[in-house]
């Protein structure tokens, strides 16, 4: 018997999006880096393969940091109408553990949470919930997560508050390009 017919609750989807590259301007603090050349093409293509995967969340929790807003506000434009977003200090240099109590705090109501935040942190989150993967997404995760990667993972749950370690299927691993003009 399935999960979501045993009664566990709906099936749920957490969708990690590393920020774009970003650029590394001498004499400027870590949480002001802007997006660099290929962070300003990347981060709309991942806009883009968020809307053709049918990715599109219902909440969007990202980082204070200035790169992760710009990769937010870039992919976020592909879509006729983004999804509410939150701003959340706490994904800024966040471990596992805090980006999964961030998860944990999501309203019911929403079935596709998006964080868009920094690595190590989201890696370690990704490898934290996902029990299991489909074909080798597992693996490479576990290689490299680059800047503008998204992993999927998916669980079924009544409340985003019993999100824990192995509960979730990474389902998929996608790093968008964008083209050089």
């Amino acid at each position: 018997m399935s999960a979501a017919r045993s009664g566990a609750g709906p099936l749920r989807r957490l969708v990690a999006l590393r920020h774009a590259k970003s650029a590394r301007p001498e004499g400027v603090p870590d949480h002001d880096r802007p997006l660099g050349p290929r962070g300003r093409r990347d981060a709309p293509a991942a806009g883009l393969a968020l809307a053709g995967a049918d990715l599109m969340p219902d909440l969007a929790v990202c980082s204070t940091a200035l790169r992760a807003r710009q990769t937010w506000e870039l992919a976020a434009a592909q879509w006729g109408t983004p999804p509410p977003v939150r701003y959340e200090r706490r994904l800024y240099a966040a471990g596992a553990d805090d980006l999964l109590e961030v998860a944990r705090e999501t309203p019911p109501v929403v079935q596709t949470l998006l964080l868009v935040g920094h690595n190590p942190g989201l890696e370690d989150l990704v490898l934290t919930l996902a029990g299991d993967g489909v074909d080798d997404t597992l693996q490479r995760v576990r290689v490299k997560f680059p800047t503008s990667a998204i992993a999927v993972l998916t669980w079924y749950g009544r409340h985003w508050s019993g999100l824990v370690a192995g509960a979730a299927l990474l389902t998929s691993v996608i790093v968008p390009r964008g083209r050089r003009k």
